[in-house]
This record gives C-alpha cells, sequence and structure tokens, in this order.
C-alpha cells in the first residue's frame, strides 16, 4: 500500500464532496489526516468518516498547509481563487471544475486512458474532464486502440443531478405538482423538466453549440492527443435523477467489427459491455447510479457512414464522471 497522505476536500458537504468521502472509504484508500473544506456558512458542520465526526473548516488560503492531495469539488470561481494557493502550500490539487481543463500546462486525466499524463502537473494541478466527455471516452477508448478514432457524433441524456441539488429538488417539485394538480416551478431550467427534455446544457456560444456540447471537442481532443479529431455534439437534460446516457456514432481509421468491438470491453478496466439485442439487454441510467463502472450496449455497423459503430453508453456522472475519476488520479500520483 502506498504511503498514507493528508487529503483534503474543497466543497465537502456537496454533492461530489460526499461521493468523493464514499468513494476514499469504499477505495480503502491511505488517509492520514482528512480536512474538509467548505464556505464560512457550512464551517462547523460535522461529516461523518468510518466512525469519526470531522468538523468542516472554512475555506481560506491557509488551509492546505501539510495538505498532500486537495480534491476540489467546487465551481470554477473557487477553483481559480483557491487551487494555487493549495499548489503553493505543497499539495497536489485535482480538480473537478472545467476552471484548468484546457491549461497547456494542467494535465487533463482519465486514469483508464490516459495516467501518465499525471506527470505533467507542472503547476501541481490537475483537471477532472467534464462528466460527458469522461463516460464517453471510457466508450470509446478501448475502441480507439485497436481502430483508430476519427470523428464523434454524439447526443447526450444527461441527468438532472448534473445541476446539483437544486436541478433534483426541481424535478422532484414538478413531479409531485403535476401529480397533485398544483403549479410547475421552473427556476433551474429554461421550462419544465418534468415530463419533457430539454436540449440545452449550460450556456449557449455565438456558434451556437453550447458550453457542455464544446467541452466535448476540446476535452477529447487534449485526452486522446487527436488534435484533428472531429466532434459534434448535442447535449440535452432529461428527467432522470442520476447517471448519463449518451448516443454516439463513432469514424474509424480501421473498418470495425461489431463482435471484437464488444469482445473489446471482456478485459478493459472501468467498462463493460451490456449488449444482447436478441434478450432485449442494453443499459439504462438506473443500471449504473451509485456503480462505479460504465456499460456500453446497442452496438452496431452504422448505416450512414463508412468504418464507423453506433453504440450507446451509460455512466454515474457523478461518480466515475467526478468523484471516483478525481479519487482514481489520486491513487496513481
Amino acid at each position: 500500500m502506498k504511503e498514507a497522505k493528508h487529503i483534503a476536500i474543497v466543497g465537502a458537504t456537496g454533492a461530489v464532496g460526499e461521493e468523493m468521502l464514499a468513494c476514499l472509504d469504499q477505495r480503502n484508500f491511505p488517509i492520514s489526516e482528512l480536512t474538509l473544506l467548505a464556505s464560512a456558512r457550512s464551517a462547523g458542520k460535522q461529516i461523518s468518516f468510518q466512525g469519526k465526526e470531522i468538523i468542516v473548516k472554512e475555506l481560506t488560503h491557509e488551509a492546505f498547509e501539510g495538505v498532500d492531495v486537495a480534491l476540489f469539488a467546487a465551481g470554477g470561481g473557487i477553483s481559480e481563487t483557491f487551487a494555487p494557493s493549495a499548489a503553493r502550500a505543497g499539495a497536489i490539487v485535482i480538480d473537478n471544475s472545467s476552471a484548468f481543463r484546457m491549461d497547456d500546462e494542467v494535465p487533463l486525466i482519465v486514469p483508464e486512458i490516459n495516467p501518465e499524463a499525471a506527470k505533467e502537473a507542472v503547476k501541481g494541478i490537475i483537471a477532472n474532464p467534464n462528466c460527458t466527455t469522461i463516460i464517453s471516452l471510457m466508450a470509446l477508448y478501448p475502441l480507439h486502440k485497436k481502430y483508430g478514432l476519427k470523428s464523434i457524433i454524439a447526443s447526450s441524456y444527461q441527468a438532472v443531478s448534473g445541476s446539483g441539488a437544486a436541478g433534483i429538488a426541481e424535478l422532484k417539485q414538478q413531479c409531485e405538482a403535476l401529480a397533485n394538480g398544483g403549479n410547475v416551478v421552473s427556476e433551474v431550467y429554461p421550462t419544465q423538466i418534468a415530463f419533457n427534455v430539454i436540449p440545452q446544457v449550460d450556456a449557449f456560444q455565438p456558434d451556437h453549440f453550447t458550453k457542455e456540447e464544446l467541452k466535448m471537442l476540446n476535452e477529447a481532443r487534449k485526452i486522446l492527443k487527436l488534435p484533428e479529431l472531429k466532434v459534434t455534439c448535442t447535449c440535452v437534460r432529461v428527467p432522470v435523477y442520476r447517471s448519463h446516457s449518451v448516443s454516439i456514432t463513432a469514424g474509424f481509421e480501421k473498418t470495425p467489427n461489431v463482435e471484437d468491438a464488444r469482445a473489446i470491453y471482456a478485459d478493459y478496466p472501468g467498462v463493460d459491455a451490456k449488449d444482447d439485442p436478441s434478450q432485449n439487454i442494453f443499459p439504462t441510467p438506473l443500471d449504473t447510479t451509485l456503480k462505479d463502472n460504465c456499460l456500453v450496449g446497442r452496438i452496431r455497423e452504422d448505416k450512414v457512414l463508412d468504418d464507423a459503430l453506433a453504440l450507446w453508453v451509460v455512466g454515474d456522472q457523478v461518480r466515475k464522471g467526478a468523484a471516483l475519476n478525481a479519487v482514481q488520479i489520486a491513487e496513481i500520483l
């Protein structure tokens, strides 16, 4: 076992911070000391971890003394403000926000794909990719190794927990209101999410793609070291509480074979095939909720593009798409 480390979690009271704690516990990560940090509003709360009650401290620039690894599970503004302070104090920062992902001096890592990039953290900061990017690449990377990835056409079906606790609460309120004849309130989303789908995740950009859609393009190119990779994506919010799904058409340099492609996942870490059309077997969000592995199904030859496969991939975006991926990065340091 590696030497025990002093771990800090920034945003410890949020959904991703809580999931990070669960992952650290379940994976028996060697911890010498655990520091939980959050806003002044949350400071003083107690969180149970491995039979102990740990008091949450206020996040300050001085809070990282003696910390070996700082897991950031707060927004981009918090990361931009405090991650450099953590790095200057000697900690390796693993940041779940988008703040540093496209910084050339900050590696963007999925441990099953590019763990060697951790050596390139010259600023002392490592970035966690976007959840949809992680889930998609978990399915695509094994195929890329065999066939050579050229292009990605994707449509995502993203759970409301991607918007945090407020997204979950809004879906719940709307479902209850509609069931009981009450009034639907839409504050998190631009229109009703209950019994509906919304083709917008994050803000629209001048080219009419959203930030979330462009993350798939830019992050996939960086992680795979494929600067010419062609990617187009439509991200959709759906009335599901947890776990994102992505429909993908992937184009390759070599002609893929469906049976061979399905077999690739048998021995690949972090992703499993669940694909038997004759028995109506395929992945759904509930199959991956609170699970580590992503699932791939509906693998078939595309009928439009040559040398292409269509597939469906599902993963828990709070877990593998955020908390687990960050803890796995900490494990390889």
